[in-house]
């Protein structure tokens, strides 16, 4: 055997580190629902507590009348109802309790502050199928939170 490539058996396998606190952002998308999933069976095998952050972002910046507002705030209420009402049904399917949180913002924003103060260890996200060009000029949100999150992010697609 060459001596140039065998390796010590340390290097050839990463030691896994069980996570303690999961951040799963989720926004009731395909991709979104593969990375609840996939977060749930991370809890599972380390024993990880799991909030889920729900970020609004499509409130009307200048609205006609206050009736539009209005509306857009009672669907916006109803999506997120959806969603809490989906992930609580997928937890408890795992056996899992987990807190959903909803805030208002920037999603890449809001995912990354919230990661770091609540001392998240993982953020699991899911891929968004832009197109390579959207992607390459606008960046996704997976991206921006890779650049700037505090702990691991995983990407499920």
């Amino acid at each position: 055997m060459d001596a140039h490539s065998a390796e010590p058996a340390e290097a050839q396998a990463p030691v896994a580190t069980p996570y303690r606190k999961i951040l799963v952002g989720f926004d009731g998308s395909a991709g979104a629902r593969r990375a609840l999933a996939q977060a749930l069976r991370l809890a599972n095998r380390d024993g990880a507590a799991v909030s889920i952050l729900t970020v609004i972002e499509h409130l009307p910046r200048y609205a006609a009348t206050v009736s539009e507002v209005d509306e857009t705030r009672e669907a916006e209420q109803r999506h997120v109802a959806l969603v809490q009402a989906e992930v609580r049904h997928a937890a408890d399917r795992e056996g899992l309790a987990v807190d959903t949180i909803v805030r208002s913002g920037h999603a890449a924003k809001v995912l990354v502050e919230y990661a770091r103060e609540g001392g998240f260890d993982l953020l699991v996200l899911g891929h968004a199928g832009h197109s390579a060009i959207w992607g390459v000029f606008l960046g996704t949100t997976s991206d921006k939170v890779i650049r700037h999150a505090p702990c691991s992010v995983l990407v499920v697609r």
